[in-house]
């Protein structure tokens, strides 16, 4: 899906800069067995890890782990040092947004201000919290790129309906495979060594560096299968761990897609049903048909004449995206479509322009290449173009909010040129204690997927909040939720687990929004990254 991500902790990034990180002089290696002082620590060059006086550093790391005295790459790392005194010191806490292909390396700087936030600041207190750009990512070296403009407007239908159309996708799925391929020499042999497990070796080598013997580990989203992937190759360096909204290992990656489009479908026409049950701020239908016809009549509107020659029916799926990520978005998505569709004005289509090219980091393909690079050769996916064509009609059937968006996001796969690999099997028993949160209605890691991994984590806890639709939303205001998480990793005591229920703990989750006419018409005015990123606090 447009990637397993979390949309929250991505803004952080958005607001901070992808490519904004730690100064090449700044590089250290890490042996094995090195200890925290062999780093060479320097001065950060974003803005955010400035403020909170933060250390980074390009650690040095095999390419190749089956190689290890061979080429090097290098990661882009930060650290947060502990406040507390060294009597209360835990350790590090590494920490990844998810993706693959989100930068992580200031979300170690947002994390502490969201626990701080809540008073909850002695939970951070105790740790060195360490970001990181995963390899190929952002400030790490060498940073994947293939073609930077792949998703400039205006584009062909995402619905192949016509053989013009499936041509143009297959043709441009392919060529960005090969640009990947054909970008570097150092790209190309990259992209050789880009699974998860190489990810989770890259963590290791972090720990090692560091002279760690454990670790505590908070991912999101995609970041979740780095930990179960982590955890299940180096149980023994796994002191505490935190995933929220967890990827099912059963279906990694072209099931899991697939699965997303019906979770997608049936949350969007949730947000549906809240516009119609304010119709008298929206004015855009009073029943959730209503408003889903008007939805997609506009969409089909936009094939012959896009926004501004820029919003076509592709980018009026992408910008809406986001109502089935987060709740928080409906208040400004909502203005956005309401505006357009009862004033057709210039202010409102600039709006729309402007919110599809802050959602998607136009100009800079490297999470899209990371993506692709990750997915594509963690497994193999069907190289059966007749195959994605029988699949993807048949969920398009019952879920076309952005089934055929979401097959041509990773149709590159089918032209992948590294070799794919085999997923590793996930095993959790090994862990001690875990804390998994979810919320029942996620769409981009559908709930099973929790409730798999508390199977393979008999040791885990899984704290779930029925009825929430947002995905991978922790430390956003839910003290239910939040507090949990800070007792854990100030105690490491976890809820108590019932092998009876299907989860261990419920909290509610945050309440939905609730539209004025005034709310509605600031939260129109504002970029889709803006609005995330005051989820968190974060001011670009």
């Amino acid at each position: 899906m447009r990637r397993f991500v979390v949309v929250g902790a991505t803004a952080c990034l958005l607001a901070g800069g992808a490519a904004a990180g730690v100064p090449a002089a700044a590089a250290a290696s890490a042996p094995r067995g090195a200890s925290g002082s062999g780093v060479q620590w320097g001065k950060c060059t974003d803005s955010y890890l400035q403020q909170v006086h933060a250390s980074c550093t390009l650690l040095s790391v095999p390419l190749n782990y089956s190689d290890p005295a061979g080429p090097k790459i290098k990661i882009a790392v930060s650290r947060i040092k502990h406040t507390s005194s060294a009597k209360n010191y835990q350790g590090v806490i590494l920490t990844n947004p998810g993706g693959p292909g989100g930068s992580g390396l200031n979300l170690n700087v947002f994390l502490i201000d969201a626990l701080k936030a809540e008073h909850l600041g002695a939970a951070a207190a105790d740790y060195d919290w360490i970001g990181f750009d995963p390899r190929g990512v952002g400030s790490s070296v060498p940073a994947l790129t293939c073609q930077p403009n792949y998703f400039s407007p205006d584009r062909l239908p995402y619905n192949p309906k016509t053989k013009a159309i499936l041509s143009y996708w297959k043709a441009r799925s392919a060529k960005y495979a090969a640009a990947c391929q054909t970008h570097s020499a150092a790209q190309a042999a990259l992209l050789k060594n880009m699974t998860t497990v190489d990810a989770a070796r890259d963590m290791d080598s972090i720990r090692q560096a560091l002279g760690q013997k454990q670790i505590t580990y908070y991912g999101f989203s995609y970041g979740t299968y780095l930990g179960q992937v982590y955890s299940t190759l180096f149980p023994g360096h796994v002191r505490r761990l935190i995933m929220d909204s967890n990827v099912d290992p059963r279906h990694v990656w072209y099931t899991a897609n697939l699965k997303q489009d019906i979770a997608f479908n049936r949350n969007v026409n949730i947000w549906f049903g809240w516009l119609a049950k304010y119709d008298n701020v929206y004015h855009l239908g009073a029943t959730e048909s209503a408003v889903q016809h008007r939805w997609y009549a506009e969409k089909a509107r936009l094939a012959k004449h896009p926004i501004l020659g820029k919003v076509g029916p592709d980018e009026w799926t992408d910008i809406f995206l986001g109502a089935g990520y987060y709740e928080q978005t409906w208040l400004q998505l909502g203005s956005a479509f309401a505006d357009w569709e009862n004033t057709h004005s210039a202010k409102a289509a600039k709006n729309l322009v402007a919110l599809y090219k802050g959602s998607d980091g136009l100009g800079n393909d490297n999470g899209f290449a990371v993506y692709n690079a990750v997915q594509c050769t963690d497994v193999q996916w069907p190289l059966s173009w007749a195959k994605w064509a029988r699949d993807n009609t048949r969920i398009n059937r019952i879920a076309p909010f952005e089934t055929w968006g979401n097959a041509w996001f990773n149709a590159p796969c089918l032209y992948w040129k590294a070799p794919a690999s085999t997923p590793t099997k996930v095993n959790g028993s090994k862990i001690s204690s875990a804390l998994l949160i979810d919320e029942t209605l996620d769409a981009a890691t559908p709930f099973e997927g929790s409730l798999e991994v508390r199977k393979l984590f008999p040791r885990s806890v899984l704290l779930a909040e029925p009825g929430g639709t947002s995905h991978a939303d922790s430390l956003f205001g839910d003290l239910c939720v939040d507090r949990t998480i800070a007792n854990y990793l100030v105690s490491g005591k976890l809820p108590t687990r019932k092998p009876a229920a299907r989860w261990d703990k419920t909290c509610k989750p945050l309440p939905r929004p609730v539209p004025t006419g005034s709310s509605a018409r600031e939260a129109s005015s504002s970029s889709f990254s803006t609005t995330l990123s005051q989820l968190r606090g974060i001011h670009p």
